[in-house]
């Protein structure tokens, strides 16, 4: 039986999250491209926008995360604050859980002004205060404000949120979210076993990558099931509320990652379940390989493409967010999210940051147990206790870094 806040973060981590990963693996699979993303940074964007709507937009916001109304919305990121409050000390010793920070910025261009009702909800609610900015003649320079408090609350590992030139005259509010992440493993990895290994790409090309293993007396949390196997691997929790795990999802066949992926998109909530894993002694069959790498991207593209189009077009349905909306057309024009994610023998740091670029005025055989990462594999880091999912992503080429 599934708790009230598993029930719940079954809206949180709707289908929505695997629909998008789907389209972005489609995209950079061709490209033989890795890929990182936060299904709570994004999700929490298209809430702010939600919770300043009516009419038709509002429920197709509401019908594409799986919420009911507002309010569900509004409780549901409390919860997300609720599973991150007390673990966001930059100076929070490991093993005693995980620090993630989540912080949210609004900027206001002045001539816009936002309901109280709204700016209550930023300020009490999703913890954002309303900066205001002039767009019309210093564009540029709320883009590097924006810019720099992106790099401030990721620890200076983005330094551009928002390309030159993505604001202008006609913007009139720019939403900002950025998540930390950084976690020790609990199952340690033996340094001294590390070494290098074959890794099958797509392509069919073989590749040397490093790899790391655990001692030989380790249990792993596994199992194989329906053409994949499932790897959890837990970060050191200590006396924290949260419990923060790493999943590693690999199909049998070296060339199995697209065929994978979309039996996981044809099955509502896979994110959300318990997987049913079991403890085994993997001993020599166990090798992850060591990764690092950046992915951004511009969302909106993509998020039209899952059906959510009515925000990106100018409407009077955002009466609920701005004074004047009932004399203008809005519309949001551009959606940038970035990733970074390092795994290594000790642990994991992951950071993703989103911004809302603009509310515009315009607009097989049984083998014995073993997990064996040598080719493309998907995987995620999840909160265990609400199964909130932070981050998803794909790895293609273990060597590729932009970071």
């Amino acid at each position: 039986m599934e708790s009230s806040e598993q029930i719940k973060t079954s809206d949180l981590n709707s289908h929505f999250c695997i629909k998008l990963a789907v389209h972005i693996f489609l995209e950079e699979a061709e490209k033989g491209s890795n890929f990182v993303f936060s299904p709570v940074s994004l999700q929490i964007l298209l809430r702010l926008i939600a919770i300043g709507s009516t009419g038709s937009t509002l429920d197709q916001i509401l019908t594409c995360l799986g919420s009911k109304s507002t309010e569900d919305l509004n409780s549901l990121f409390s919860l997300v604050l609720d599973v991150t409050a007390g673990q966001n000390s930059y100076e929070k010793d490991l093993t005693t859980g995980p620090l993630v920070t989540m912080v949210n910025g609004s900027f206001i261009d002045q001539r816009f002004g936002l309901k109280s009702s709204y700016e209550g909800i930023l300020r009490d609610v999703y913890k954002a205060e309303a900066k205001a900015v002039e767009f019309a003649s210093k564009a540029d320079q709320v883009i590097e404000e924006v810019n720099t408090w992106a790099e401030d609350v990721t620890s200076g590992l983005f330094k551009e949120l928002l390309p030159p030139g993505s604001l202008g005259s006609d913007t009139a509010l720019v939403f900002a979210n950025a998540l930390y992440f950084k976690g020790a493993w609990n199952q340690k990895f033996d340094l001294e076993r590390s070494m290098h290994r074959d890794f099958y790409l797509l392509t069919g090309e073989i590749v040397q990558v490093p790899y790391m293993t655990t001692t030989k007396r380790e249990r792993s949390i596994y199992r194989e099931i329906n053409g994949y196997k499932i790897l959890k691997i837990p970060y050191q929790s200590g006396n924290d509320s949260g419990k923060f795990s790493m999943y590693f999802f690999l199909p049998l066949e070296n060339n199995g990652l697209q065929h994978m992926v979309q039996n996981f998109n044809s099955t509502p909530g896979f994110f959300n379940q318990e997987f049913q894993l079991r403890e085994e002694n993997l001993g020599v069959r166990f090798w992850i390989p060591r990764f690092k790498f950046s992915f951004e991207f511009e969302a909106s593209k993509t998020i039209n493409e899952l059906g959510l189009t009515l925000p990106f077009i100018a409407v009077k349905e955002f009466t609920e967010l701005a004074c004047s909306a009932h004399d203008e057309k809005l519309c949001v024009s551009k959606i940038f999210h970035k990733s970074f994610i390092d795994v290594n023998e000790e642990g994991t740091e992951a950071v993703a940051s989103s911004g809302l670029a603009r509310m515009s005025r315009r607009c097989r055989r049984v083998k014995p147990p073993g997990f064996i990462a040598d080719h493309p594999f998907l995987f995620m880091i999840r909160e265990e206790t609400s199964r909130i999912v932070f981050f998803i992503g794909a790895v293609i080429n273990p060597l590729l870094s932009t970071s």
